[in-house]
């Protein structure tokens, strides 16, 4: 009999939700939004109904169903299956909701953060296939990490590892960072970075394709990115800045690690080579000879799809 998993992806806006073979094949997928305003029990409740209108829409027999897997954008306890804290959806502190969905389904559930979910998916189906040792990095509003050491997750002590966003780029001074903090990576080099550095440019009176781009005059990393891809000098340099930047902050993880491969997605991926290029000659010039040379850099391969795989994966991990 074949056997399948639930992934469930949530994130500030949607939940993506799917059911996975065993070869990382999403066979059914939905989306649903968040709502994060009508509170956890609400969004519990929906998810509730997104796994029960999938095994209808499937004809699957839940006996067929090995377990449910969650990714969530925040701080997770994996052993206890507890949502510590998810600091952009409301209310969701210390829920216990591998035990509620558990109770409606009796079918064995985990949580973990949405980035190890990423990582766990890349390593097994995306760019990190036969990669032991590896690092999984989303760029968007934060810098995130899942971090895989002799092919299994590091998730620490308290289930708080990877904030590779938070590694300090400054001693004393620096941006100030959402974690209340001054000079994190992350406030050098994530999506509101680009944004920042982009409208310094305007000011200084650059011409430059994304302010013509801008819907409304508001600029996003993603208008900047295409109008790099498309050529614009001034936002080819702003990912060269940027791209300099991560390549510094990953220095560091890189000689701690000594990784096989980086994994970069998330949003502002999305400038392809016109990011990683000067991400891999900046780790070249600063990290360690032996661990510079050793890593690749490359990007995610799956996309949109590695929340859900990847949290189907947990029930192994």
């Amino acid at each position: 009999m074949k056997k399948y998993r639930i992934g469930v992806d949530i994130g500030g806006t949607n939940i993506k939700i799917a059911l996975v073979d065993f070869e990382g094949k999403i066979v059914y997928s939905n989306t649903i939004p968040t709502h994060a305003e009508l509170g956890y029990e609400a969004g519990i409740n929906n998810i509730k109904q997104a796994i029960k209108e999938l095994i209808a829409q499937t004809n699957i027999d839940s006996k067929t169903l090995e377990a449910i897997g969650f990714g969530l954008p925040g701080q997770i306890d994996y052993k206890e299956g507890i949502v510590k804290n998810l600091p952009n959806i409301p209310g969701w502190v210390n829920i216990p909701l591998a035990k509620i969905i558990e109770d409606e389904f009796s079918i064995p559930t985990r949580l973990d953060n949405d980035v190890r979910c990423a990582a766990l998916a890349e390593l097994n189906f995306g760019a990190g296939k036969n990669c032991e040792n590896l690092i999984c990095i989303t760029v968007g509003t934060g810098i995130g990490s899942g971090i895989i050491l002799n092919g299994k997750i590091v998730r620490g002590c308290a289930n708080a590892a990877g904030e590779i966003g938070h590694i300090k780029m400054s001693l004393n001074d620096g941006p100030l960072c959402g974690c209340g903090d001054y000079g994190c990576f992350e406030a050098y080099a994530s999506g509101p970075a680009i944004v920042a550095l982009a409208k310094e440019y305007i000011k200084g009176g650059k011409s430059a394709k994304y302010k013509e781009m801008a819907n409304d005059g508001i600029i996003t990393p993603y208008i900047v990115a295409q109008a790099a891809l498309q050529g614009d000098s001034v936002s080819i340099q702003i990912f060269k800045q940027i791209g300099k930047i991560i390549g510094v902050g990953l220095s560091s993880v890189v000689n701690l690690l000594n990784p096989q491969k980086i994994i970069i997605g998330g949003g502002v991926a999305d400038a392809g080579e016109i990011l990683l290029d000067p991400i891999r000659k900046t780790i070249l010039d600063r990290a360690m000879p032996i661990q510079a040379s050793s890593v690749e850099i490359v990007p995610a391969q799956l996309a949109n799809t590695a929340g859900v795989i990847g949290a189907s994966l947990l029930i192994n991990s």
